[in-house]
């Protein structure tokens, strides 16, 4: 099983899937007045760099196009899509993640209902702040993609072991106190880290950081799965990973945006 913070990559095979081929069966060689026998499965085509590009830019073209559409129907419309959206997402990405087969119509509508989802709170924060803080979220999520992924390229920072403890660990620290500020809020005793304070700035800080350097272990998993001659279809597994970390930075470098605004 592989080791990431994303559930997703859980589900990419350790082993490649496209070099156990057992060239001494067949009709090549057989003993005379022996029936050949039955031809080997031919194995699948194995992942490339070039399908995981595809799959990704695939299902970030889908978010974009229902989350755009949803945006620009705008008002209570938008903003009582997105609970329902969120819901539905949360139940297909669970979804994915336990599917025992590659499913990439179900990725393809987690994508699409993320969209949605993504376009109705991007339209609620548009009305209560500023429209150019949509654009600016886009543009902030999309930099910080890039930069991890140069980073990643020119191992400036290796994915090591410890560096993956780290990440896993952090990530379940920020989901324990997301976890603790619903319940104390529904108390009417918030601990203080969405109310656009000093810690709650701090607090988004700490998951974009987080966010940015899972990123890191969601290229690594890629790549490994890539070297190892993972089956080709398993790359809608990493576009879904990706979604997901994408979609979490995106929510949280908005957030931090409407706090400095509103300072």
């Amino acid at each position: 099983m592989r080791t990431t913070s994303n559930p997703a990559f859980k589900n990419l095979p350790s082993g490649g899937g496209s070099a156990n081929f057992d060239y001494g069966r067949g009709g090549v060689g057989v003993a005379p007045g022996q029936a050949p026998t039955a031809a080997p499965p031919q194995a699948e085509r194995p992942m490339t760099i070039d399908d995981v590009v595809t799959k990704t830019a695939t299902t970030l073209a889908i978010a974009l196009g229902t989350g755009t559409a949803t945006f620009l129907v705008g008002g209570q419309a938008a903003m009582g899509l997105a609970l329902p959206a969120m819901l539905i997402g949360l139940v297909l990405a669970l979804a994915v993640i336990f599917k025992k087969k590659v499913s990439p119509g179900l990725v393809i509508a987690y994508s699409a209902v993320q969209g949605v989802f993504l376009g109705g709170i991007s339209w609620a924060f548009a009305s209560m702040f500023s429209p150019a803080i949509v654009m600016q979220a886009i543009v902030g999520t999309m930099g910080v993609f890039a930069a991890m992924l140069v980073v990643y390229k020119t191992g400036a920072i290796r994915v090591t072991p410890k560096l993956t403890k780290w990440i896993i660990g952090a990530m379940a620290g920020v989901a324990v106190l997301m976890v603790v500020n619903l319940l104390m809020s529904m108390f009417g005793m918030p601990l203080g880290i969405r109310d656009g304070g000093p810690l709650a700035i701090g607090f988004s800080l700490l998951c974009i950081g987080i966010a940015a350097f899972s990123f890191l272990l969601d290229f690594d998993a890629a790549d490994k799965a890539i070297h190892q001659g993972v089956p080709a279809k398993f790359a809608w597994y990493v576009a879904f990973g990706l979604m997901v970390t994408l979609v979490w930075l995106y929510l949280e470098i908005l957030r931090l945006l409407s706090y400095l605004q509103s300072d």
